[in-house]
């Protein structure tokens, strides 16, 4: 039992001396930053509709289902989120509240201006989105890694020295503006009920600022 015990001993130690001498190891630390502009393919919307009674309600439904489909937006695409009663309201007792999704083919413009009807309550834009981010987050993150990299490698050549092995990764940073408005419609807070501009506004996605993505990674590479 007491040579077990020794030998438990004696492995603990080694082992804290190796990864005392890890730490000690001469190390350079540096930060690889990477960013990318990523034009918007897709918009999320949230409608609000009302009605005094539940067939006025349907009627509404229909119509705006009869709207979205004439904009370029497919019936799977909308989705059902809540419906609300409210028995003080004198008008609007009724409501329903949509998710729809617009992607490039539809007509953003045409969808604003036929739905600015009455029985719309509200129209928000709660997304844009691309819908191939989780590539363009890969590939910016690479980026970011191989930026550190090329930072060890000539600062370290300045001193005669170069990059060994990484010892550590982190990603220090994760930035996406996947929240952005319609330039024209800049000025005005996101997520607000957008009504019909006295002037004509343009709402197509070309009038839709890029999607702004920026990682930040930072490294320790062994000196060599």
């Amino acid at each position: 039992m007491k040579l077990k015990h020794f030998l438990l001993i004696g492995i603990l130690t080694l082992g804290s001396f190796v990864n005392a001498q890890e730490v000690k190891k001469n190390a350079i630390e540096v930060t690889g930053v990477a960013e990318m502009e990523v034009e918007p393919d897709e918009i999320i919307f949230s409608i609000g509709i009302k009605a005094d009674n539940k067939n006025d309600l349907t009627d509404n439904e229909k119509k705006m289902f009869d709207i979205l489909k004439n904009a370029g937006v497919k019936n799977e695409d909308i989705k059902f989120k809540s419906m609300y009663q409210n028995i003080y309201a004198k008008n609007g007792k009724f409501s329903k509240n949509y998710q729809f999704k617009a992607s490039s083919k539809s007509n953003i413009s045409k969808i604003f201006e036929d739905l600015n009807q009455k029985w719309v309550s509200s129209l928000n834009i709660s997304e844009v989105k691309n819908t191939k981010m989780a590539d363009f987050r890969k590939a910016v993150k690479i980026n970011a890694l191989k930026a550190a990299k090329e930072k060890a490698d000539y600062l370290l050549e300045s001193m005669g020295k170069k990059a060994g092995s990484v010892l550590e990764i982190i990603e220090i940073e994760d930035y996406t503006s996947d929240m952005v408005m319609p330039a024209a419609y800049k000025s005005r807070m996101s997520n607000v009920q957008l009504e019909m501009a006295d002037a004509p506004v343009d709402f197509s996605f070309d009038n839709i600022e890029n999607i702004k993505l920026k990682y930040s990674i930072k490294t320790r590479y062994e000196i060599l």
